[in-house]
């Protein structure tokens, strides 16, 4: 039962940011899944962005960032194999809502 909520809390807190970071890059017009453009918008290269809403594009480089930090946090409290499961179906949840993900 406990295991049941903890994955529950960390899937929760994941698609969350994940969904915000899709938003963002919607916004920006940024094709997030396509080769390079993660490493991009970590290095701050605002040209990787189709659209110029330097707000949006600090805040999605931001939640990139904590994505990866709770990513992090989460392989501790779960483990490696159950945290990647669950990226895997949120990305998955997440690109049939956001087309402009690219890659």
């Amino acid at each position: 039962m406990a295991d049941k909520i903890r994955t529950q809390f960390w899937g929760g807190q994941i698609e969350d940011v994940m969904t915000e970071i899709a938003r963002q890059a919607s916004i920006c017009d940024v094709k997030l899944l396509a080769p390079g453009m993660i490493e991009a918008v970590l290095h701050n290269n605002e040209a990787a962005s189709g659209s110029t809403n330097p707000m949006a594009f600090k805040k999605m480089r931001e939640l990139l960032m904590m994505g990866f930090v709770m990513r992090e946090k989460s392989v501790e409290r779960l483990g490696a194999l159950e945290t990647q499961e669950l990226v895997t179906t949120i990305r998955e949840h997440l690109m049939e809502r956001f087309d402009k993900l690219g890659g």
